[in-house]
């Protein structure tokens, strides 16, 4: 039996990803009520970890939407956004973090060189 390799990637974003998506879709029911607060402080501080996840490994296309999620999920200087629209804006933004945590990776320190040769120029 072959002895197991170590991965050559993490998806470090994966579990808090989830975790964003699992509160905004929740605290989707508790819009109009008070606890709602409590949702908009997960789903902000999720959204700047997942946000340092993706910029270490090299996912800069996913850098605005996360600090637009930071910023509109913000409890200190509260968006006034009400009604459909942010229930909407509920879902896509679980959709942006679950995309955002299936998609980045970030090299593992453990791992073997790549199997690739490397590039060695040519000579004349």
């Amino acid at each position: 039996m072959p002895t197991p390799q170590k991965a050559a990637f993490t998806r470090p974003a994966l579990a808090p990803g989830l975790l964003a998506a699992i509160a905004l879709i929740a605290g989707g029911a508790l819009i109009s009520s008070d606890a709602f607060v409590l949702f908009r402080y997960v789903v902000a501080i999720l959204a700047l970890i997942v946000l340092v996840f993706a910029w270490r490994g090299r996912a800069w296309g996913y850098l605005p939407f996360l600090a637009a999620i930071a910023v509109l999920w913000n409890p200190v200087w509260p968006v006034p956004i009400t009604g459909q629209l942010w229930q909407g804006m509920q879902f896509a933004a679980a959709g942006v973090f679950i995309v955002v945590g299936v998609r980045v990776k970030v090299a593992s320190a453990d791992a073997p060189a790549s199997t690739t040769p490397a590039r060695t120029p040519r000579s004349r």
